[in-house]
């Protein structure tokens, strides 16, 4: 795939994006804390009634949880706040919330931003995804597992609830660069279980059940988004000889263009192309540089949530077309002889 060029000086324009406003991020805190705790409670007493009531308010306020943890995320960036103790201090409150350890995913995120399709890191902050002539050397066995990793029940339901609860519990990065990270990631453990024992041992059962409920939609939409995000029919992998940082941003990342009140919800991460160019721009300076910058859409693909449906079927990809395939695209390919 030929590397994109683009004028150093367009580049350098999104840095003046990076500026914090402290009144901006104290607001997002309060309209977004604000009506998930206001919802959590109303789904800890629909218990009462009905947990199909209880499931359709966690529905609502899963997107919530989604605007908390974009904070989260914008402070892993060192972006939302300026002052890095208020950053820190509120990516891990927010943490507490969402399930998702701040230190260490932070840490994998950032090696995600500077390894955006590049194929030798496929496995840290990235959905694992094969190549087809990686999926045709595998054995009947390899084969089969993989199609079941990337099955819409594991990929889309089963694999988020496991990712978020699971998962992130377990320091499973083997880098040198994680040993910090590791540390504080026992000790957030530690800290999640007395917490949650404390609030399990005062409000019960029903405490359990409700976080359950909201932190598992959460999860599924969460990596819906990012899915959606990477996992286009014209993404951008390469293996790190040629690679590039700024076409993996513009190729390797959608601009997903969900209605106002979603984007909204989900702190603007639909914009992800942008947010490659420069992780360091807060949420909410995204639509603003977006609409400044319109130029950059000519470089990306964008999707609306109907077209992003189909994303579902990408299962491969495939170096010699440069894009995503679907098992069926595959098997095609395999009876004409093209793989």
């Amino acid at each position: 795939m030929e590397q994109i060029k683009i004028d150093n000086s367009l580049l350098r324009n999104f840095s003046r994006y990076t500026r914090t406003d402290t009144k901006k991020a104290v607001f997002q805190i309060i309209n977004s804390f604000g009506p998930f705790i206001f919802l959590w409670v109303l789904m800890y007493l629909s218990l009462n009634a009905s947990y199909w009531l209880t499931f359709g308010l966690g529905l609502i306020n899963a997107f919530f949880l989604v605007r908390i943890f974009i904070i989260q995320h914008d402070c892993g960036h060192r972006s939302f706040f300026s002052n890095g103790v208020a950053r820190d201090i509120t990516g891990y409150v927010c943490s507490i919330f969402s399930s998702i350890p701040y230190h260490y995913w932070a840490k994998s995120h950032h090696i995600h931003h500077s390894h955006n399709g590049q194929l030798e890191l496929r496995d840290i902050g990235d959905i694992n995804t094969l190549t087809v002539r990686e999926y045709m050397a595998l054995g009947w066995f390899g084969k089969m597992k993989y199609r079941l990793f990337r099955s819409f029940a594991v990929m889309f339901v089963l694999g988020p609830i496991y990712y978020v609860l699971i998962h992130n519990r377990l320091p499973l990065i083997n880098m040198d660069i994680f040993k910090a990270e590791k540390r504080k990631l026992w000790v957030n453990n530690v800290v999640m279980v007395i917490i949650f024992s404390f609030l399990g041992y005062f409000l019960g059962l029903k405490f359990f059940i409700t976080q359950f409920t909201v932190v598992s939609l959460f999860s599924v939409i969460a990596i819906w988004f990012f899915y959606v995000q990477h996992q286009h029919e014209d993404a951008y992998k390469q293996w790190k000889q040629n690679w590039d940082y700024l076409t993996a941003a513009l190729r390797g990342s959608t601009y997903y263009k969900v209605p106002a009140v979603f984007n909204w919800l989900t702190g603007n991460i639909g914009i992800h192309h942008i947010h490659h160019l420069n992780p360091a721009i807060p949420n909410y300076n995204l639509q603003k540089a977006l609409a400044e910058n319109l130029w950059v859409n000519q470089y990306v693909t964008i999707l609306t949530f109907w077209q992003s449906l189909k994303l579902a079927g990408n299962k491969l990809w495939d170096e010699s077309q440069q894009k995503m395939i679907t098992f069926g695209e595959y098997r095609k390919r395999v009876k004409l002889g093209l793989v």
